[in-house]
Formats: structure tokens, C-alpha cells, sequence
């Protein structure tokens, strides 16, 4: 537990900065669980012989990132932690992502149809304004709270056979791998942070305004032709994305 703890005021790593790091650690290894309090800025303050400023820059910073949640006239306690996610780097389902992660996914679909394709869609899938498309809407949950909610569009004209399937028990790109002409081989993704609109804020149980992260996705199939074209919006305060960058020698 933290009153067990020291930190090393004779290096140059700032003391908030120490401080954080403690509290981050004793919530990853469970010593404080969802929804527990931390002890007060008074009391860590004490504990660990620190101004209540620095105190509070060590609590603001993992307030902003998501680990703790402020209660007025009440205190500070333990979030949920954020769904640390890699699929940037490489093509893996969300439900091998998050039982990864230890928890347990789940699927919404909250729309299954064809549809004409609009401009944007028809362009980014390479055929025509107007042209039937297959349109899965779909809410995907880590444990029972909401993390993403994702459109995805796909030509009919080679993926009629998708209708026939349930998304919510089965994964899009394992029923796509069983036909090799339109298996995803590759995905271009752009991420831009944006806010929560009403409609985000009522899907995935968080308040307007708040950040979101927006990936548009185009994925290939082995001879660079676009199979799918998807919009997901992730909650900001329970997402975080990994990405690892090699040197060129």
C-alpha cells in the first residue's frame, strides 16, 4: 500500500512525477480497485512529506489520463482502466484485443442492411455513388461498459454472402478470411481526436464534449482492392492505442 512507500528526493525525477507513478502502480496491481478511494491530498501530503500542489499535480495528471475520477466533497477514487489497444500496428479482432486485456467482449449490432452508397463510401471503396453496399453498424463493449462504436461499409456486389451471418457472435473479418478474394490483408487507418456528439454521448455512456478518438479504416484484400471501409469512434477516457516504430538502419 502507498504508506509503505518512499520516494527518492535525492535524483532529478520530479517528485510529482515520482508520486504519480506510485499511485499508478498500486491501482495496475490491484492494491486500489475500481471504485476505491485514494487516500486525500491531506494525507498524501503527510505521508509522503509533499507540498499539496505537488500533491495535486500528481492527481490532476492521472485524473487527465484516466486512471482516477473526482467526487465533489466526497474524494478521489479508482477508474476503470483504459483499454490499452495495438490493433494500429497489426490486424487482430476486438475480441482477441480485449481479452487480452483481461476482459470480456461483446457485440451490439445496432444495424444490418443494404443500402445505395453514398460519394463518400462509393470513393473509398472504388465503385459508384449508388451502388449497394452492406452497412453493419455495430457497439462493442468491454465487461458491459461501451468502448466503440463502429460503421462499417462493404461492397454487396462480393460480400452478399455476409448477410446470412450474426455479428454479434461472430467476428467480420473471420467470416471474410473464409473467401480468399476478399480477405483483408492490409488496413489504412487515420485517428484524429474530435468531440463527443450528443448521439456518442448517449451509445457510449459519456458526456458531450468529451474526447473521442475517430479512426477511419480502408482495408485491402491481397491484390490492394478495398473490401471495407469503416468509421469507428472510441471513447477517449477508456481507450489508449500502441504503437511501435523500428529505426531504419
Amino acid at each position: 500500500m502507498l504508506f509503505e512507500k518512499k520516494l527518492d528526493k535525492t535524483t532529478p525525477v520530479p517528485l510529482y512525477y515520482q508520486l504519480k507513478e506510485l499511485i499508478m502502480m498500486e491501482i495496475q496491481s490491484g492494491d486500489y480497485p475500481k471504485g476505491s478511494m485514494i487516500p486525500t491530498e491531506s494525507e498524501l501530503s503527510k505521508m509522503f512529506g509533499l507540498s499539496r500542489t505537488t500533491v495535486r499535480q500528481a492527481i490532476a495528471e492521472l485524473v487527465k489520463e484516466g486512471w482516477l475520477y473526482r467526487v465533489r466533497s466526497k474524494g478521489t477514487f479508482v477508474s476503470q482502466p483504459k483499454v490499452n489497444q495495438d490493433f494500429i500496428q497489426k490486424l487482430e479482432s476486438y475480441n482477441e484485443q480485449i481479452r487480452r486485456t483481461g476482459r470480456t467482449p461483446h457485440t451490439e449490432v445496432l444495424d444490418f442492411d443494404i443500402v445505395p452508397a453514398t460519394s463518400e463510401v462509393a470513393e473509398h471503396l472504388g465503385i459508384q455513388p449508388g451502388d449497394k453496399v452492406i452497412y453493419l453498424y455495430r457497439k462493442r463493449y468491454a465487461d458491459d461498459e461501451p468502448i466503440v462504436i463502429l460503421k462499417t461499409y462493404l461492397p454487396y456486389e462480393r460480400c452478399s454472402f455476409l448477410m446470412g451471418h450474426n455479428f454479434e457472435k461472430e467476428s467480420l473479418y473471420a467470416v471474410l478470411s473464409q473467401d480468399d478474394s476478399v480477405k483483408v490483408y492490409c488496413v489504412k487507418r487515420l485517428v484524429e481526436a474530435i468531440e463527443a456528439t450528443a448521439d456518442d454521448a448517449e451509445k457510449l455512456n459519456m458526456k458531450k464534449g468529451k474526447p473521442i478518438q475517430f479512426f477511419t479504416s480502408v482495408g485491402c484484400n491481397a491484390y490492394g482492392q478495398p473490401i471495407e471501409f469503416s468509421l469507428a469512434r472510441y471513447r477517449g477516457d477508456r481507450s489508449s492505442f500502441e504503437v511501435t516504430v523500428f529505426t531504419e538502419e
